[in-house]
C-alpha cells in the first residue's frame, strides 16, 4: 500500500483533483438551482444531488493530495507565499467537511420529508460554499503563477528569476587589408608586384552620321592591247623641206636602197 501511495505522490495529482472537484460542486449548486424552477422535473434534482455527493468525495481527495504537496514544499517557501500557502491549506481542511454536510443534508432534502423544507436555506449555504471554493482555487493559482510554489522556479522560498540571456558578442568589422600598390612602370622591382589587371576597352561602332571613308575600285585593266598612238604630224618648214624625222619616228630605208647625197 505504501508504494502505491508513493507512485501517487510522484504523478503530483492534487491539480487534477482540486480542478475536478470544484467544477463538479459549482455545477451541482447550479443543477439545485434549475431544479428549483422547475419542480416538476425531478431528474435534474436527482442529478444535483449526485453531482453533490462525488464533489464531495472530490474535495476530500483534494484535502489528501494538497496534504502531500504541502509536506514536500512547506519548509522551502517563506515570505509572502508562506502566507498564503497557509491560508491555502487552513481553507483545505475546512471545505471537505462543509461540503460532506452539504451531501448528507442533500440527501435528507431529497428522501425525508420535514427535512425537505428546508431547501431555500440549503440552497443559500451552498452557494455560500461555492464561493468559498472558489476563493480556494484563487488562492491555489496565486501560489503557482504569482510565488512559484511547487514549481521549479521556487529556490529559497520565492519565484526565481529567470536569468537575462547573453547578449550575442558585437560583430567587429574585420581589419581591411591594405590593397597592393600598382605600377604601370616597369622597374627592378616591378617582377615582384602584381601585374596590373588591363583593361579592356570596349569597341564602340562608327556612328551612323560619321562618314566611313569609300576606297575607289580599282580601275579594269583590258587584256586587249591598245593601238599605239599616232605619230604627230610632221611640221613644213618654211623651205618645203621635209623636216628630218627623229629617230624615233623615222623608219629604217630598206635593205639595197642608195641613199643620195
Amino acid at each position: 500500500m505504501q508504494s502505491v501511495i508513493e507512485t501517487l505522490k510522484a504523478w503530483q495529482p492534487h491539480p487534477f483533483v482540486d480542478h475536478f472537484t470544484v467544477a463538479l460542486i459549482l455545477l451541482g449548486i447550479l443543477t439545485d438551482l434549475v431544479a428549483s424552477i422547475f419542480s416538476a422535473r425531478l431528474w435534474l434534482r436527482y442529478m444535483a444531488l449526485t453531482l453533490m455527493i462525488v464533489g464531495a468525495l472530490g474535495a476530500a481527495g483534494s484535502n489528501v493530495t494538497g496534504g502531500w504537496e504541502a509536506g514536500r514544499v512547506w519548509d522551502s517557501v517563506s515570505g509572502p507565499g508562506k502566507s498564503v500557502l497557509e491560508r491555502h491549506a487552513r481553507w483545505g481542511d475546512i471545505l471537505p467537511w462543509v461540503f460532506g454536510g452539504l451531501a448528507l443534508w442533500r440527501l435528507g432534502l431529497q428522501f425525508i420529508g420535514f427535512i425537505a423544507a428546508s431547501r431555500p436555506i440549503y440552497l443559500l449555504v451552498a452557494i455560500l460554499a461555492g464561493a468559498a471554493i472558489i476563493y480556494q482555487g484563487h488562492m491555489g493559482s496565486a501560489m503557482v503563477y504569482d510565488y512559484g510554489i511547487g514549481t521549479a522556479l521556487l529556490t529559497g522560498g520565492q519565484m526565481a528569476t529567470p536569468s537575462p540571456l547573453p547578449s550575442p558578442p558585437s560583430q567587429l568589422p574585420s581589419p581591411a587589408l591594405p590593397a597592393p600598390e600598382i605600377t604601370s612602370a616597369p622597374g627592378p622591382t616591378s617582377s615582384l608586384l602584381p601585374s596590373p589587371i588591363p583593361s579592356i576597352a570596349p569597341t564602340t561602332a562608327p556612328s551612323p552620321s560619321s562618314p566611313v571613308p569609300m576606297t575607289p575600285p580599282p580601275t579594269p585593266t583590258n587584256s586587249t592591247a591598245s593601238p599605239p598612238a599616232a605619230s604627230p604630224a610632221p611640221s613644213i618648214s618654211g623651205g618645203g623641206a621635209s623636216a628630218t624625222p627623229s629617230p624615233a619616228e623615222s623608219p629604217s630605208p630598206p635593205a639595197g636602197a642608195a641613199t643620195n647625197l
